[in-house]
């Protein structure tokens, strides 16, 4: 496979995956909505980081060991899911305190609460690597777009820089149509309605990683 052709065919699976809604667009939407702006740029870099760790060790050999080990795998597994979870309660939690009537308790309570770009990057950085998936994803597609002539590592540190790039623009258009709807989401109804309904697909999607084989 020639390198242009490995590079633009290796884009067009990562920009799939990255429009496909999940839990990193449900992240950066609600904290971008909630008009957290730093933290949701924080979330947006520590899911970047995360992802560049998986290529770099997927490109370095280490990460064959999820498929390797079993125990690994479940380890990881099981991590990512009461992380999640743990989330997905604290969302829910605030909102009934939003409903209560203390507008204050709900976003401050929640993990968007504190405008803080360093709690946005250890909340996306944890999420990226607590997901195994994500280990696996990049065991299996990455190799298949590096050619043989080319040196693994830099390559396959290559090709996941291009994802990264197309994660940054997706984040950036995120960020500003939650910033245009932000004035309309931060009332405490809608606030609240909002924590439930990305609670709720945060602990479906934990859920699911405890369930996956």
């Amino acid at each position: 496979m020639e390198l242009t052709a490995a590079v633009w065919s290796f884009a067009l699976v990562v920009g799939l995956l990255t429009l496909t809604p999940g839990l990193d667009t449900a992240l950066i939407l609600r904290t971008a909505l909630l008009g957290h702006r730093t933290r949701a740029w924080g979330t947006v870099l520590g899911i970047q980081t995360g992802t560049l760790l998986w290529g770099t060790l997927t490109s370095a050999g280490l990460t064959a060991l999820l498929t390797a080990s079993r125990l690994a795998y479940d380890i990881l597994r099981w991590a990512g899911a009461a992380y999640l979870l743990w989330m997905a309660a604290r969302m829910i939690v605030a909102t009934s305190r939003t409903k209560r009537g203390d507008e204050e308790a709900g976003p401050e309570t929640a993990p968007a609460g504190k405008d803080s770009l360093a709690a946005g990057w250890r909340q996306g950085l944890l999420t990226n690597l607590l997901n195994p998936k994500m280990g696996v994803f990049y065991v299996a597609i990455l190799p298949q777009f590096i050619p043989e002539e080319m040196p693994h590592l830099a390559m396959g540190v290559t090709l996941t820089c291009v994802h990264i790039t197309l994660g940054l623009v997706w984040s950036a258009t995120l960020v500003g149509c939650a910033g245009v709807l932000g004035a309309h989401l931060r009332r405490p109804r809608a606030r609240a309605l909002l924590d439930r309904a990305t609670g709720g697909l945060i602990a479906a999607l934990a859920v699911r990683l405890a369930m996956s084989d």
